[in-house]
Parts: C-alpha cells; structure tokens; sequence
C-alpha cells in the first residue's frame, strides 16, 4: 500500500495549488491513500468547514489530520464531531469535539491514522506516549497498518517517539514545524520516520506567513498572522507499507515548486 503524506497546508491559496499537483502524483505513483495536514488551511489560520471540504474536495485527501490550532476556530467544532476522516491529537481528551484516530477499511485489509501531540513548547495536553500506548491497547486486534502524525516542537521528543513505537506501528510521520527535514529512515527495518514532512506553502516566507512577522522578533509588537503569496513549495513523504505485517518497506521525501 503506499500512502500520501501531506505537510501543513498554509492558506486557501496553496488548497488550490494542490489541485494541480496531488492528481497527478496519485495516479503516477499508484498512491491508495493522501493524507493531509490541515490545521492551517483556512486563511487566517485554522482549519473551518470550507477549507476542509475543500482539502477532500479539490486537493484529494482521505484524512484531514491537524494540531495546536484545532479548535482556533469554532466553526469547525461539528465537522470533528461529525466527520471521522477529519481528527485532531488524540491527546487532547475526551472533553474536546472530534477523535483522534481514524481507520480506514480497504476491504483487503484497514490502516488508522493517529494524530497525537507533543508537550515540549506546546499548549498543554496529555502526554503523548502513554496516550500512544493507550491507542495501540485498542488497536490490538483491529490492524497494524498504523500512520502516525506526530505535531510537535522539539526534534528530540520527535525522534523519541519514533523509537518508543518502532515496530509498533508503520509510520512516525513529524508535523508543525514547516521545514522539511533530510532525515527521512525506516528504523529497526520497520517503522518509518522523518522529523518533519515540512508544509505546502509560500517559498518567499517565515515558514509560510508574510514575510512581516519579523517585526514580532525585533519589536516584539503582534502581527496579524496572513500567508504569504508567489510560489510555494509542495512538502510531502511517500510511504509504502506491507499490509500484512505493517512494516514500511520505503520512506521518500517529496519537494516540488509549484
């Protein structure tokens, strides 16, 4: 099986140019399932309804994952709820609307996405790694074809939960910071890693927004958050797993201008 793993997409603008690029990879690549960080999807930051019926719609995603800005916009409150194939981290609890994990049924065999959180530099949550024991407890006897979008800050927490889940689940796929990292590998000829799969967004910007937000760092005065525009970069992994043993057999890295 090989899956699409999109980075996060930066704005309605870059929705659109997924349009041009997604399609033509799937059928290329024989991909069977795109999936797609959208936390930031909607202009001014957010996911909402649109800019998520937009991601299924014209850019081709299966499952919308997300993370710190989740819940940023109200609107979207009923589409976690009603939506299984939109989740955000599973470690935010049972309080917040939506899930955290999504299976998807093949017929020939199913694979869930998790979508879990990290606790250094980020808003509070419950920790990840007992939180990831307590998915793959109810995943037991349900599938071992397990992606794993992990949305966090520091690289070390990032790596760590790759070893703490090697050959536990197929993919630890890293979210959040924008910037695709050089470090893709299959650790212990099972699980599939790489720091961050970086974002669809603008070239010419501060990992996707206006180039104005500089001001934050020498002024320290807030910025209006707006994604830059002109050509961006589309960030992404292919990754091919056995589904019978759940063993990733490839990790590739994908940067394309568009």
């Amino acid at each position: 099986m090989k899956i699409l793993f999109i980075g996060d997409v930066q704005g309605q603008s870059n929705i659109n140019k997924l349009e041009r690029v997604v399609p033509g990879i799937r059928a290329a690549r024989g991909i069977d399932l795109v999936v797609v960080n959208g936390e930031n999807s909607a202009d001014g930051n957010g996911i909402t309804p649109y800019s998520a019926k937009m991601l299924f719609e014209r850019a081709g995603a299966d499952i919308i994952t997300t993370g710190n800005h989740a819940f940023k916009r109200k609107e979207m409150d009923s589409m976690f709820n009603e939506r299984a194939e939109v989740i955000r981290p599973e470690n935010y609890g049972e309080y917040c609307p939506g899930k955290g994990f999504c299976i998807i049924d093949f017929g020939y065999c199913s694979l869930c996405v998790v979508n879990i959180m990290g606790n250094h530099f980020m808003p509070a949550c419950d920790n990840p790694f007992r939180c990831m024991d307590m998915v793959l407890e109810k995943l037991k006897n349900t599938t071992k074809n397990i992606i794993v979008d992990f949305h966090a800050e520091a690289t070390a927490e990032k790596k760590a939960m790759a070893y703490y889940l090697a050959g536990k689940v197929s993919a630890v796929i890293g979210t959040h910071t924008h910037v695709q990292t050089a470090d893709e590998q299959i650790i212990g000829g099972h699980t599939a890693f790489i720091t961050d799969v970086g974002m669809v967004g603008a070239v010419d910007s501060v990992i996707g927004a206006n180039k104005n937000v500089v001001s934050v760092f020498t002024d320290y005065y807030p910025q209006k958050h707006t994604y830059a525009e002109g050509e961006s970069e589309f960030n992404a992994v292919l990754i091919e797993i056995d589904t019978v043993s759940g063993r990733a057999l490839s990790l590739v890295r994908i940067r394309e201008l568009v």
